[in-house]
């Protein structure tokens, strides 16, 4: 994957303090935990029990709405590859 879009990635995991990622109506919501050279790792969830880990491709990134938490505003706001 291109340098640009890790770089935006991890732009992305930096953004707010929680992202959200839906895609396929499905919503993922949480932190990003890792990037890979082909995948985002996005933790879900409040605890161990709870919580989940979905990796997601930058292939379905490329079809994923993707959010931050805007603390200023307190909503979310978009985030564009």
């Amino acid at each position: 994957m291109s340098e640009a879009l890790i770089n935006r990635l991890v732009e992305f995991a930096e953004s707010g303090n929680q992202q959200k990622i839906v895609l396929a109506g499905q919503v993922h919501q949480g932190w990003v935990m890792e990037i890979t050279e082909d995948a985002l790792l996005i933790s879900t969830g409040y605890s161990d029990k709870v919580g989940k880990d979905n990796w997601i491709s930058f292939h379905d990134l490329q079809q994923a709405e993707l959010y931050y938490w805007d603390n200023q505003h307190d909503q979310w706001a978009a985030f564009q590859l």
